[in-house]
């Protein structure tokens, strides 16, 4: 059993996720597509955003839970359960491990089927690139450092141990490569994570972890 105490002090980030309780398969399918995309994880249901144990009624949450994996989410994911007791109120720890048929994608609406990546504590929507990048890559949690890195790979974790950041069309004309093989790069560098993604309104752009 996870120490749930320690998680719960860390907080939210990229494989650890809190809800108060589980309401909306077609929500919950979004936090869960993005864990097995990504390194995998565990959803704590009863426990608030900002730590405090609230409790649930854990056969309520695996029903959604169940509904959401099963029919809202492409491939179907297997959740694992755990109720955990604490403070007197029962958690529900729901596990989701990294998967190997990659991309998941959840159902948003009918007909509308989209993929999502964990990036720091949020499940962040993925372009049709990205999920061609998932499609190709080994399981990240297999995948030991170093990557088989390549020379652009060298040039833009050069590049940010002396610069701040690095934008998409700088990294194009550092490496002098294609917008399309730019991003692959970046979106691979941060999956296995070299970079870390800030996405913002004018442009996207990527640090070292």
């Amino acid at each position: 059993m996870h120490d749930l105490w320690r998680l719960i002090a860390i907080g939210e980030n990229e494989q650890l996720d809190f809800k108060k309780t589980i309401t909306h398969p077609d929500k919950i399918a979004r936090t869960l597509v993005s864990f097995a995309n990504t390194r995998g994880g565990i959803i704590l249901v009863g426990v608030q955003d900002n730590g405090t144990i609230r409790g649930v009624d854990p056969e309520e949450e695996k029903h959604t839970l169940q509904l959401a994996a099963q029919f809202y989410c492409d491939p179907p994911l297997t959740l694992g359960y755990q109720e955990v007791e604490m403070d007197n109120r029962l958690i529900l720890e729901v596990s989701i491990p990294e998967s190997t048929q990659k991309p998941h994608l959840a159902k948003v609406k009918d007909n509308d089927w989209r993929g999502y990546v964990r990036v720091k504590d949020e499940s962040v929507q993925t372009s049709k690139l990205v999920n061609k990048v998932l499609r190709t890559e080994h399981p990240l949690s297999e995948t030991a450092r170093p990557l088989n890195l390549d020379k652009p790979d060298y040039q833009v974790l050069d590049y940010l141990k002396t610069n701040r950041r690095i934008t998409l069309p700088e990294f194009m004309k550092l490496a002098n490569i294609s917008k399309r093989r730019a991003y692959r790069i970046l979106i691979k560098l941060v999956l296995h994570g070299y970079l870390r993604l800030h996405e913002k309104d004018q442009e996207d752009y990527y640090t070292l972890s």
